[in-house]
């Protein structure tokens, strides 16, 4: 969902601007040297981008519970 591509000097000269189109929904990327360097998005949208970038990874809650148990296991246990 990317509206818009500034340049760290664009972004910096007309801050407000890009705000504004931030506070209205919309996603800004920012580049210096034409490498995207971060992303200007609305609060709301970061959770979602983490959750999204997720999906798939941390399914099954009771398996990774499980897999924890087991490293923790593996890692302090002693030898007889």
């Amino acid at each position: 969902m990317v509206e818009a591509t500034a340049t760290a000097t664009e972004m910096k000269n007309n801050f407000g601007r890009y705000m504004s189109m931030v506070i209205s929904g919309k996603e800004v990327i920012v580049t210096k040297n034409g490498r995207e360097i971060g992303r200007f998005i609305p609060r709301n949208t970061a959770v979602s981008s983490l959750t999204d970038s997720l999906t798939g990874i941390l399914t099954g809650t009771a398996e990774l519970e499980q897999t924890k148990a087991e490293s923790l296991k593996k890692k302090y246990e002693t030898a007889d």
